[in-house]
């Protein structure tokens, strides 16, 4: 499964100048020098999840295609998948991308994942004594 290319994603996210055009850190206020390390941090961040995203539906696509759509081990993967497809839409989100369609679409996020995005398992609790 491969998603965007990310470099690509990410430069229509955050404006940033060139390498080239890059300012002189030495020059920069701190202001603006805190404000470049966060960009950068969010632009990490934002790779990190999408990367897990990939990981965890291609660990999904690959289950079905062994041991087709259904067992426990299944359930798993689509929980997790769509673990990591609620914490990518939550950071896009936080640096001002509401949109999840084109993420879901190019990513080729499932229905099911799509669906249970959000939706966290509980844990049991031993029976009282």
């Amino acid at each position: 499964m491969t998603g965007p290319d990310l470099p690509v994603m990410v430069a229509n996210m955050v404006s940033r100048p060139a390498p080239s055009t890059r300012p002189d850190p030495r020059l920069l206020t701190r202001s603006a020098a805190l404000d470049h390390e966060i960009v950068q941090e969010q632009v990490a961040a934002l790779g990190r999840l999408g990367r897990a995203l990939e990981a965890a539906l291609a660990a999904l696509a690959e289950y079905e295609q062994v041991n087709g759509a259904h067992g426990a081990a299944r359930a798993r993967l689509v929980q997790g998948a769509s673990d990591a497809l609620w914490c990518f839409i939550v950071q896009r989100e936080s640096v001002g991308l509401r949109d999840p369609r084109p993420l879901i679409r190019e990513y080729r996020v499932p229905a099911e994942v799509h669906n249970r995005m959000g939706v966290f398992g509980t844990k049991r609790r031993p029976p009282a004594a």
